[in-house]
Order: C-alpha cells, then sequence, then structure tokens
C-alpha cells in the first residue's frame, strides 16, 4: 500500500508543514517548538502518551488554536487560520476522535453541514440523501450507515463515518484523522484503509494520530513522535521497529509494559452453564480467584453481550450463572455491584463517565451509601477516597475536583477502574480496557490488572488487540457468532490460534487445567 520508493522528497511534495509550533495556555507549555512536514501522497503517523501534545499540534493544524509562536506553511506560504472553518476553505480538514454531530437532523445533513445543496432558501432533503447515499455506497461504508437516520440514533462507528464523510467533501488537501478506528469494526476499518490509500494516490497530504502500532506499520510511511509537547524525532516505517518506537514515547521497551505476579489461581468464583441470551448461545465458563481470563473474537462475536449478561444488564434467556458457589440471578447492574461485582464497559464516555463532574465525583458513585450521612456526602471522607485512588492508579491531574472530561483518554480510564476498586470487588469485567489509550497508559492499567490478581480478584478482559489478551491472560476463551469455539492456556495462545478459532462455529470449547504460574512464558508457533 505504501510508496517508498526512491526519491520520496521530489515525488511527494510540502504540501502542509508546521515550523517550531508552541502552545502555552497560561502558565503551561502544552506544545514547545514542534515541527511537522505533511508532503503529497504520504501518510505521517503522530505518535505520542496522552498528554504528549499531539492533539494541541493537531488542533493548530487545523484552526481550532492559535500557536503561541512558531509557523504554519500551506503550499510554501504562511498561513492564519481564523478559526475551524477557515481551514476547512483552505483545504485543512479533520476526522475528530469524538465527532461532533447535530442530534436532530439527518446523517445526509450532517455530512453536507456548511455546503447544503440550497435552492433558494431551501435545499431538498430528498435529494440530499440520495446524494449521501450514494456517497457512501461509492466509498464503501453503503452498508452500514443509511443516509436518513437521525444523528441522535447512530452508533460510535456510524458516527465515525459521518464524520470521515465530512472531511471528503470539496477537494481536501490536508486530512488529519484522530483516532479513526478506536469507534470502528473489523470491516469499516478495512475500508478505511483503502479509502487512505485511495487519498494516497490522489495526492492528498495525511497526518494520522494512533495509538495502534500494527496500524501504524501498516499505513504510514513516516512516524513523527512526540513526548511531554516537544518532537522526540521522525523515522521512517520502513526502517524503526516497534521497540524503538516505543522508547521513544516512554523510554522503555515493549517487552516491559507487561507486568506478571507469579501465583496460585484459587477456587471458581464464577461458573456459566449453558448461558444464553438473544446474542449469546449455551455459553460454559469459569473463572477462579486471582486469575485473568481474556476473550477473544470478532466484532459482533457477543463478547460484551456476555459481559453484560453476566452482570444483569441484558437477560439471561436459560442456562445458570454461580457466583462464589451461588446460583444467581441479577435483575439489573445494580444487584451485580451489592455482590462485589464490578464492570467497566467500552464506551466510557458515553456509559462509565459523568464528564461534567469531578474526578472525585466519579470515583466515589459506587460507595456513595458507605459516606453519606442524612442524605448528605460527608465531603472529607469523599476526598480522602478520590486522592488515595488517584495516587495509587497514578492519575494525572492537578486536583480531585477537576472534570473528568479534561483528562486524557488514559486518565479517564483510571478513573473507571478506581471507581470499582473502591468497592474491593471479587470479580472485575472489562470490555476492552485500553481503547484509545497511549502506551504509557496501557501499562499502568496492566499493572493494576496484575495487582487485582495478585490480591485475589478475578478479572475477565475482553480485547480486540491480542498481543494484550496474551500478556495479560491466565486462559484465553475465543468467541464466534455467540458462541464459545475454544479456550487455550497461555502457553499454548497464539494470534493464528486465536484468529483461526475465533471463524469457527464450534459451540463446545475444551476446558483447558488453570493455570498455576502467571509467568509461564508464550510460545510463539
Amino acid at each position: 500500500m505504501k510508496d517508498n520508493s526512491p526519491g520520496q522528497p521530489e515525488a511527494h511534495p510540502v504540501v502542509f508543514e508546521a515550523l517550531n509550533v508552541a502552545k502555552r495556555f497560561g502558565p503551561v507549555a502544552a506544545l514547545s517548538g514542534a515541527s511537522i512536514q505533511l508532503r503529497a501522497g504520504e501518510v505521517v503517523a503522530l505518535m505520542g502518551e496522552n498528554g504528549a501534545g499531539k492533539s494541541t499540534l493537531l488542533k493548530i493544524l487545523t484552526g481550532d488554536h492559535a500557536p503561541s509562536s512558531g509557523a504554519l506553511l500551506l503550499g510554501g506560504r504562511e498561513v492564519t487560520f481564523r478559526d475551524p472553518a477557515h481551514a476547512r476553505r483552505m483545504g485543512v480538514r479533520v476526522v475528530a476522535q469524538e465527532p461532533e454531530i447535530a442530534p436532530d437532523v439527518s446523517v445526509a445533513e450532517n455530512i453536507y453541514i456548511g455546503a447544503l445543496r440550497q435552492r433558494g432558501r431551501r435545499y431538498s432533503r430528498s435529494l440530499l440523501e440520495r446524494e449521501a447515499g450514494q456517497e457512501l455506497a461509492e466509498h464503501g461504508f453503503g452498508s452500514s450507515i443509511d443516509p436518513g437516520m437521525l444523528g441522535k440514533d447512530l452508533t460510535a462507528a456510524q458516527r465515525q463515518i459521518v464524520e470521515i464523510m465530512r472531511a471528503l467533501q470539496g477537494s481536501p488537501k490536508v486530512i488529519c484523522f484522530d483516532e479513526p478506528t478506536s469507534s470502528l469494526g473489523e470491516h469499516e476499518v478495512d475500508i478505511l484503509f483503502r479509502l487512505v490509500a485511495e487519498l494516497r494516490r490522489r495526492r492528498v497530504a495525511i497526518a494520522y494520530v494512533s495509538h495502534r502500532l500494527p496500524e501504524v506499520f501498516e499505513l504510514a510511511d513516516r512516524v513523527t513522535v512526540l513526548r511531554d509537547g516537544t518532537l522526540v524525532g521522525s523515522r521512517q516505517t520502513s526502517e524503526t521497529s516497534s521497540d524503538e518506537l516505543v522508547r521513544m514515547m516512554v523510554g522503555r521497551d515493549l517487552s516491559q509494559l507487561f507486568e506478571r505476579t507469579p501465583h496460585q489461581p484459587g477456587e471458581p468464583i464464577l461458573q456459566l452453564d449453558s448461558v444464553t441470551t438473544d446474542d449469546v448461545h449455551g455459553v460454559k465458563l469459569t473463572v477462579r480467584r486471582g486469575e485473568v481470563v481474556g476473550i477473544a473474537g470478532l466484532v459482533g462475536a457477543g463478547r460484551s453481550e456476555l459481559l453484560r449478561a453476566i452482570v444483569g444488564d441484558i437477560p439471561v434467556r436459560s442456562g445458570s450463572i454461580t457466583y462464589k458457589s451461588r446460583p444467581i440471578t441479577f435483575k439489573s447492574p445494580a444487584d451485580s455491584i451489592a455482590v462485589g461485582i464490578g464492570f467497566a464497559p467500552e464506551e466510557r464516555k458515553a456509559e462509565a463517565l459523568i464528564l461534567e463532574r469531578s474526578i472525585s465525583d466519579n470515583i466515589v458513585l459506587t460507595v456513595l451509601p458507605k459516606i453519606s450521612r442524612a442524605g448528605f456526602v460527608l465531603a472529607r471522607r469523599e476526598r480522602t477516597i478520590a486522592s488515595g485512588f488517584i495516587s495509587r492508579m497514578r492519575i494525572r491531574t492537578p486536583s480531585p475536583d477537576q472534570l473528568v472530561k479534561r483528562l486524557s483518554g488514559g486518565n479517564q480510564q483510571k478513573v473507571v477502574l478506581a471507581r470499582w476498586l473502591a468497592i474491593a470487588p471479587d470479580l472485575l469485567l472489562l470490555d476492552e480496557p485500553t481503547r484509545g489509550v497511549d502506551v504509557g497508559a496501557k501499562a499502568e492499567i496492566y499493572r493494576i490488572i496484575d495487582g487485582l490478581a495478585a490480591q485475589g480478584t478475578a478479572v475477565i478482559v475482553v480485547s480486540s488487540e491480542l498481543p494484550e489478551l496474551m500478556g495479560l491472560s491466565d486462559r484465553i476463551y475465543v468467541m464466534a457468532h455467540g458462541r464459545l469455539s475454544s479456550s487455550l492456556n497461555r502457553a499454548d495462545a497464539t494470534e493464528e490460534r486465536i484468529l483461526s478459532l475465533a471463524l469457527t462455529d464450534d459451540a463446545a470449547p475444551r476446558e483447558p487445567a488453570p493455570t498455576s504460574d502467571r509467568n509461564e512464558g508464550l510460545h510463539n508457533d
């Protein structure tokens, strides 16, 4: 897909560049002298931990922030963007990680917002939807979204598709993608990758922000790394490695991300026997104290639905759930919380966090009855608990009173975990716990998970990142089409085996023996 042929500078002239750009917010330096070149027909990956300055640089490139110093050059001429609309008119677009979607108008109107096909003061909604439908089909998204749907009814993946389609309108010279695959399924990711290849052929210059190293190596020609608001360096992807990029970002090797504390898994804490819901069929599963059990599978395999069935968020049609040797039936997640089960869903912003409230408010949600008297929260106890978890989880914040919406993705996820750790759970269910999280924050979350297992907590992790599952898990169950196709011990798990099992329909998994040593090595056949 990539063109790394000789003579690249001549074949790929510079379209847009930032020169020694800095940005200060009061006394805080968010960016210090960063530079980046975007060339026609090239993809430049922008990498770094959350808080490294990637988002700030992207906002400067697309007109959302004015630089405190430095210069932007578009086509070799210095330019000052008044706002994002001005940057857009100049041909610089952004595909935001959190799309702003008008809730009460159609997909078509959201796509063409600011460029509606009008006749006088009116426009034809039916014509708009027909044109949007044609464009969606041309780009491969025709089966993923209906142009007549209202913005408020869209899934996270569909919202991202709308954002991508917006950026393609007109004749963009530069497109900046900010974690575009974080909400997409495999099918949409494949379409996006083909779209990036087409944009490359059309000589569009592309900046691509991603935490996913395999994605970066597949798409990008060059990688630019930021750390603490400064430029660490740039590399051709063909001349670097995952280990080097991780060292540039966080100062340590990839192999050091996973911490594993040796210990013996205990007695079974959760047992599922032929559990069936509308989306899950005949699932049998066992989880022991002090054990990390991974669940792999393709999008739509039923992984998230299985976790929701366990905590009572969706009804179980048949089969049984045994928790701590007692049969249980949860009518709602509140019932599962009451007996010491925590659940961190995939969509943390939509389902796990109150973004307009403080870190402290979010952390103590699960323990409010314990820190309240006569209906009033005891402020001192709330602050003690919140401050303790901020320190323990290494949440980067100036104060427990900071709004959660102002935290990076990794720190937001730590707040979600802190909330569940506050109830000292016996069982913790984590759905994509490191989605949209940088490498450094991932290492912190892995440390937390390992520490919980070492203390005897049973942990179930759903993840689409196979190296993550293999690094964390004692055993891995593989789901396909709502069924458990098989399960593997840590020593037997390879990416090839997991992917092969994810494509099967076998409904009778073999139950592996519990792993006795969490430091047992992986065999990469």
